[in-house]
């Protein structure tokens, strides 16, 4: 497989090549010429937020982005704002709404912050939008092409769980800082003196959430529409508290580069998180993103230093003979991962570190997963049940309980 089928070009241009993907995000080989679907990998994270304007500052000042186009009035956008936001190969798109009848607003209306749109790079879109409609996807935007100076742009959009879409984007054939409509725009923002160059560097994984009993036909149609294999399953006591419960199944893009686990609720005492979030965002959306470093405790350091608060885990996770049985040697002391409450699993394949943030916007929907992964292809299954009482602590605080 060569470099071009594997990386996206953000992942070029951030200097990320095929061995560091690998330890990154557990990138695998294979054939792409088997795929009727071929994804190279993300493209772009699309936001609907309340104020496109602070939440680009937020991201770029606590998590470390950089600022890199713009779209709105000043270029023509009379609907919205919106900001490019780039850190290794992520990008985050964030709009917000300028025109009071904006569908943005109408969006965030409903839903609070939120991801709306899930943008994939493809090889091939018209071949992609063929075989989905082929299998019953709903296509919601035609193959077309936009231009401008910097060259050519072809996409469509196919619908998914809730009112989230993907996105499929060609863009080798285009040179610019984003899409035709955006210019190029860098920030003021002076980081602190010894801040590091990035944060993070790539995306992991992206948690979709869907109602009691609607997780098996999204993961059906991920398998049927854009080919995506299963690759893991959690269920009944794998994934439960004495008090709530969910289950959760693991699909995968063919390189392994694009990977989706969708829970669902499962029924228990109490209210799972699963169905806080549903409750909150009126309904299955995007429910945290995992991003991937190859230092976490540096990672996790930067941000709390900027006030980024994470999920607390128990001293007694830690003094667990189980766990350090369990886990063996890993690169980091276990007191280190103590101090920040950076929890730990192990698999056949190796071992991750992995922390969560509380939720990032008002309402108590989406938030993020910080992941570095050592071999391990897996999503800490050891952990479960250790986030899920942490986030349950949350929630009785909340009320939400």
């Amino acid at each position: 497989m060569s470099l071009q089928d594997t990386l996206t070009n953000e992942e070029r241009l951030a200097d990320l090549d095929l061995e560091s993907l690998k330890q990154l995000v557990g990138l695998v080989e294979y054939d792409s010429a088997t795929d009727p679907f071929p994804v190279t990998g993300w493209d772009a994270t699309v936001w609907a937020v309340g104020n496109a304007t602070q939440t680009a500052h937020f991201f770029q000042s606590a998590f470390g982005m950089e600022l890199v186009a713009y779209s709105g009035p000043e270029t023509g956008n009379r609907d919205h704002l919106s900001f490019v936001l780039k850190s290794g190969g992520v990008r985050f798109v964030i709009n917000g709404g300028v025109d009071p009848d904006s569908a943005v607003i109408a969006h965030h209306a409903r839903h609070g912050d939120g991801i709306t749109d899930i943008a994939l790079e493809v090889p091939d879109v018209d071949k992609c939008i063929e075989h989905a409609r082929s299998q019953g996807a709903t296509v919601l935007v035609e193959p077309h092409d936009i231009s401008d100076e910097h060259g050519t742009v072809r996409s469509a959009a196919i619908a998914t769980y809730g009112e989230t879409r993907h996105t499929l984007i060609d863009r080798s054939k285009y040179d610019g800082p984003y899409l035709p409509g955006y210019v190029a725009r860098t920030s003021s923002l002076v980081k602190r003196e010894g801040a590091p160059k990035r944060i993070f560097q790539a995306l992991d994984h992206i948690v979709g959430n869907v109602e009691l009993g609607n997780m098996d036909q999204w993961v059906g149609f991920y398998n049927r529409v854009m080919g995506f294999t299963n690759m893991a399953e959690f269920i009944g006591d794998d994934i439960a508290t004495d008090y709530s419960a969910l289950m959760s199944k693991v699909v995968a893009s063919g390189n392994h580069r694009v990977k989706f686990p969708l829970n669902e609720p499962a029924i228990a005492a109490k209210k799972s998180q699963i169905d806080e979030y549903l409750e909150f965002y009126r309904g299955p959306g995007a429910q945290h993103i995992a991003l991937a470093t190859n230092d976490i405790l540096r990672t996790v350091d930067a941000l709390v230093a900027e006030g980024v608060e994470f999920l607390a885990t128990p001293d007694s996770y830690y003094e667990d003979p189980e766990l350090r049985s369990r886990i063996g040697q890993v690169r980091v002391p276990i007191d280190q991962l103590q101090q920040r409450g950076i929890l730990v699993d192990r698999d056949e394949d190796g071992y991750l570190l992995q922390i969560f943030t509380k939720p990032t916007g008002d309402r108590p929907t989406v938030f993020f997963e910080f992941i570095e992964r050592h071999g391990s292809l897996g999503f800490g299954k050891g952990n479960f049940k250790a986030l899920f009482e942490a986030i349950e602590r949350e929630q009785a605080k909340r009320g939400n309980f």
